[in-house]
């Protein structure tokens, strides 16, 4: 369920450092963001929801105005981080209108799809190239500990996701211009 999954990503943004709703949101759309989007607004009302359920809490704010509520992971909420992340995975189905299209090219003549995959193409590439100074950046060979090797497998999914698919349009356009 992709609540489910939104509170999980959340309570483990808030366990890695407790943050008000706009840092966190912030902090989403530079890492777990790449992987499992929400908009802020979905954010805040997870928010709310997880300090409803007392998974979290709002940390007493400073004084003065405009000053952001932050949030921290109460035990509860780490033990419902670690239960869901020891639950079995359903496979995960692929569902994917570009392939449905291309079956569709297969049948027709269309105008103006090859055009639409070299954008894609374009995007996958500039989305892997932002990738690579991420890894650049936060992963430099040498050794790293568990908590790092781990992110830094997420980060080489979202590579190889992004080479595939850059890849594959790539080879859609030729085909087409055939």
């Amino acid at each position: 369920m992709a609540g489910d999954v939104l509170q999980h990503a959340l309570l483990t943004a808030l366990i890695e450092r407790p943050c008000s709703g706009s840092e966190l949101a912030g902090r989403f759309d530079r890492s777990i963001g790449y992987f499992w989007q929400a908009t802020h607004q979905q954010i805040y009302r997870e928010l709310a929801r997880l300090e409803a359920a007392g998974w979290i809490e709002g940390l007493p704010q400073e004084s003065g105005r405009g000053r952001k509520r932050k949030y921290r992971v109460l035990a509860a909420g780490r033990e419902k981080l670690e239960r869901w992340v020891g639950e079995a995975l359903s496979p995960v189905a692929i569902r994917d209108e570009l392939l449905v299209r291309l079956r569709a090219a297969a049948l027709i003549r269309p105008t103006c799809l090859a055009a639409e995959l070299e954008r894609l193409a374009a995007h996958h590439r500039e989305k892997l190239a932002t990738y690579r100074k991420i890894e650049a950046k936060d992963f430099p060979p040498g050794s790293q500990s568990r908590e790092q090797k781990l992110r830094h497998l997420v980060l080489k999914a979202g590579i190889e996701f992004e080479k595939q698919r850059a890849a594959f349009c790539e080879e859609a356009v030729a085909i087409l211009k055939m």
